[in-house]
């Protein structure tokens, strides 16, 4: 039975396809998109932060950590150590919590045991489980897995994903995966290089050919003020969402600023600097192009 990591199971989760679901975040993304909001999911391994505002300067993950001395700096221990063993004696250690370690390796049967505590929520909802990140297919075989148990429960299955992943990947979950979100971010391959740090061609290509097999996908799109919400920009996203067969919705998400400070706790720059949310009329107006196309859109979701 595979394993993999995972760095969040949310459960009474409303945003990650229809009724209430469970969403269970696995670790790794091949795209570093500067609006990311889930700033601990990119990495593929575990990871430290640090919660500066409940450090008290007490030393005490220093003296548990027997690479202290190796480590520059006074205070909390720094948060990036190319020689951590991940062993957890400082987030022990720490009195008030300050530390913690961001990626957890699980079994196909933990997860599930996790997955399968709000059963009565799904069926009651529509719900069932949905499986993000990150980007799951980073971890395919895990996913595969987990997909398969899901499905032998009985449960409706929710795969989100940014589409860089191999083919053979993707559409090999596909029988297994009873809806795709499907994130588009922008048409234009330089822009999107400049904002994620990787080509658009793979994630377009997968998405035409998953249209042709699969009838249930929903296009997200990240609406980022001054990167994607201009007219034309939007046009060209919705004219390639509405010509692939399989797509049923495009569910807009405006900008938040809820990866500031998970960035800031991983020792990340905020390449976004002080950009603020898109306004209601923005999100509307966003939502009225899409529909010019013939697509149902709804902002959030």
């Amino acid at each position: 039975m595979a394993h993999g990591l995972v760095f969040n199971i949310q459960r009474y989760s409303v945003h990650d396809g229809p009724g209430i679901r469970t969403t269970v975040f696995l670790k790794g993304c091949p795209l570093h998109c500067a609006w990311c909001h889930n700033p601990e999911s990119i990495s593929p391994r575990r990871e430290m932060v640090v919660m500066e505002t409940r450090c008290i300067g007490c030393g005490e993950c220093g003296r548990a950590c027997e690479l202290a001395d190796a480590a520059d700096g006074e205070g909390c221990l720094p948060i990036q150590n190319g020689r951590c063993t991940w062993c957890g004696a400082c987030v022990e250690a720490c009195p008030t919590a300050a530390r913690q370690v961001i990626g957890r390796e699980m079994s196909v049967e933990e997860v599930m045991r996790a997955v399968l505590q709000d059963r009565v929520f799904y069926e009651d909802s529509g719900g069932g489980v949905t499986f993000s990140g990150g980007e799951p297919l980073m971890q395919p075989d895990f996913l595969a897995e987990l997909l398969a148990a899901s499905r032998a429960a009985g449960l409706h299955t929710t795969v989100d994903t940014c589409g860089m992943a191999k083919i053979e990947h993707l559409l090999g979950i596909a029988p297994l995966t009873d809806l795709f979100l499907y994130d588009l971010k922008l048409m234009d391959e330089a822009r999107h290089r400049e904002f994620t740090g990787a080509s658009n061609r793979v994630i377009l290509e997968n998405l035409q050919a998953l249209g042709l097999t699969h009838r249930q996908i929903w296009i997200r799109v990240p609406l980022v003020p001054g990167v994607n919400d201009d007219q034309p920009a939007l046009e060209k996203t919705a004219r390639f969402a509405a010509s692939v067969p399989g797509v049923r919705q495009v569910n807009v998400l405006p900008f938040h600023r809820t990866g500031t400070p998970k960035a800031r706790r991983l020792g990340k720059a905020d390449s976004l600097g002080d950009l603020a949310p898109p306004p209601v009329a923005a999100v509307e107006a966003a939502l009225d192009v899409f529909r010019q196309f013939g697509l149902e859109a709804r902002a959030g979701g």
